[in-house]
């Protein structure tokens, strides 16, 4: 008998997640460029095959949230009140993801680890600039789809691009308050902040669009 398809597929993510927190453990342990598949294979009790089935580039085992975070991205656009314009229906999921204490939007001793791991290998620091474009792909995409414009809009594509851009921002200093004050409430205070001030500048540059 063939094993229910529900069943493989917890088995295939719980795998899977096996494999991204041994390698995140040894990232943070001894920096990214200095793992090998191999030790990360042995560290999750899988074969390297298997490892690569799962994850195709090594940095991807320590970005394994990013196609989680492009659906949100994604989901926070589709499920918006018709009321509220993409600009600021993007502004309140990032309080939505603060208030819920999305691992998304983490400032932690762990999440330091992260920041520490990223900022040592510039194979990690190129991936990072790659998803960042990536996600101003898609969520050009998306807002170009809830206004019924074409996918090569060019205010679509500018305000994804600011978008992302005051994310980012807001992400670094959140992560640097984080490391002044050891406060993850003070650190998502400076995150948010930045995030709502440039809201207001990205609503004044949409001015007239489908998008403000």
């Amino acid at each position: 008998m063939s094993t229910p398809p529900d069943r493989r597929s917890r088995k295939r993510l719980a795998t899977r997640q096996g494999i991204s927190d041994a390698a995140t453990r040894l990232f943070f342990e001894r920096g990214f460029d200095q793992v090998t598949v191999d030790e990360i294979a042995a560290a999750a009790d899988v074969g390297r095959m298997t490892v690569f089935n799962h994850f195709p580039r090594k940095e991807d085992m320590l970005f394994d949230r990013d196609e989680e975070g492009r659906e949100m991205l994604r989901e926070a656009l589709r499920q918006r009140d018709p009321g509220i314009a993409p600009i600021e229906a993007l502004r309140l999921f990032a309080h939505r993801l603060v208030a819920e204490r999305s691992p998304v939007v983490e400032f932690s001793a762990r999440s330091q680890g992260l920041i520490r791991t990223v900022e040592g290998s510039e194979t990690l620091k190129a991936r990072a600039r790659a998803i960042r474009d990536e996600l101003a792909d898609v969520l050009t995409v998306a807002l170009t789809e809830g206004a019924g414009r074409d996918a090569a809009d060019p205010d679509a594509r500018l305000g994804a691009a600011l978008l992302l851009m005051t994310w980012s921002v807001a992400f670094i200093q959140a992560h640097r308050t984080f490391r002044e004050t050891r406060d993850s409430g003070q650190a998502s205070a400076a995150f948010l902040a930045l995030v709502d001030k440039g809201s207001i500048g990205l609503k004044a540059a949409m001015a007239g669009t489908p998008y403000a």
